[in-house]
C-alpha cells in the first residue's frame, strides 16, 4: 500500500482531512526547499506537493509561475528534485510526496527511467498538468510497475464521461481545480465547489483534494467540509518570494500559515 493510500485510509477512519501544501522545488534554493519541507511537516502537512520547475508553467498563475522562473534560472532540474526527495527520505519515511509538473521534463528523462528514479528517491505520486488522461496510458504503465500513484486534475468543466474515464486510471487521489483559470486566481464559490464534489463522487471513489483559490484558514475550513484534502500553494509560495533572502522569516511565515490551515481543517 502506498503512503498516499495509508494516509487517506487513516483519515477516513478518524473522519479528519488531509492538508497538502505546495511549494516549488528549488525556489530560493534547494537547501531552503529542504528546510521548508521539514517545516511543513512540523506544522501539519500530511502530503507535500513539490512543483517541478518548468520554463513554461502555463497552468500556473503569476505567483507560482514566477517561482518556476526563479528555479529554472538557478538551473534546478527534475534530477535535482528527485535528489531532494531522496534527501528528505533520509529523515522522513512517512510523509507522502507528490511531484506536480509538466510533461516535457519527464519525456526527456524517459518514462520508465523517470518512474524508476522517482521510486528510488521515495516519490509517492505524480501529477502531470498538461497530459490529457487519454494519452496517459504509457506513463501510467511505467508508474504502476513501481507503485507510484498517478494523480489527475478534475475541473468544474470536466464532463461526466471524462470523470468515468478518470475513475479507471487515477490512483492515490484526484485533484479538483475549484476555479476556472490558473492557480491563485479568482474568488472561491464554496457552494459551487460542494456541488461539484457531489458530482465527482458519483463517479470516482478515490479521495478528492481541492485546490486553487484557497488562501487562508477560513476558506480551507469551508472547503474541507466535503473534501478529503485541502491543497494550498500560492499563499505559501508568496512567502518564499517575499523572504527569499531571510530564511528564518520564510520558514516562520510558511510554518505559521500551515499550522493555521492544518488546525482549521482538523
Amino acid at each position: 500500500m502506498s503512503r498516499l493510500s495509508t494516509t487517506f485510509n487513516q483519515f477516513k477512519q478518524t473522519g479528519t482531512k488531509a492538508f497538502i501544501p505546495f511549494i516549488t522545488a528549488g525556489d530560493s534554493g534547494l537547501d531552503n526547499t529542504y528546510a521548508l519541507m521539514q517545516t511543513l511537516v512540523e506544522n501539519g502537512a500530511d502530503v507535500i506537493e513539490l512543483g517541478v520547475p518548468f520554463s513554461d508553467p502555463m497552468a500556473d498563475g503569476p505567483v507560482i509561475a514566477k517561482s518556476h522562473e526563479r528555479a529554472v534560472a538557478d538551473g534546478v532540474s527534475l534530477h535535482d528534485v528527485l535528489d531532494l526527495v531522496k534527501k528528505f527520505r533520509q529523515t522522513n519515511d512517512t510523509t507522502a510526496v507528490v511531484l506536480m509538473g509538466y510533461l516535457n521534463p519527464i519525456e526527456v528523462f524517459g518514462y520508465q527511467a523517470f518512474a524508476d528514479a522517482a521510486s528510488q528517491s521515495g516519490v509517492d505520486g505524480v501529477l502531470v498538468v498538461d497530459m490529457p488522461p487519454e494519452e496517459a496510458h504509457d506513463l501510467k504503465q511505467c508508474l504502476d510497475t513501481v507503485n507510484i500513484d498517478f494523480i489527475f486534475l478534475v475541473a468544474p468543466t470536466t464532463t461526466d464521461d471524462r470523470l468515468e474515464f478518470l475513475a479507471s486510471i487515477a490512483s492515490g487521489f484526484v485533484y479538483f481545480v475549484s476555479l476556472k483559470g490558473v492557480t491563485g486566481a479568482g474568488h472561491l464559490d464554496i457552494d459551487l465547489v460542494n456541488a461539484n464534489m457531489k458530482r465527482i463522487r458519483k463517479f470516482i471513489d478515490l479521495p478528492v483534494g481541492v485546490g486553487f483559490g484557497i488562501k487562508d484558514a477560513n476558506t480551507a475550513k469551508a472547503v474541507s467540509v466535503l473534501a478529503d484534502a485541502v491543497i494550498v500553494g500560492s499563499s505559501l509560495v508568496s512567502f518564499v518570494e517575499q523572504y527569499a533572502t531571510d530564511k528564518d522569516k520564510m520558514l516562520a511565515s510558511v510554518g505559521a500559515l500551515s499550522a493555521e490551515i492544518s488546525a482549521a481543517i482538523k
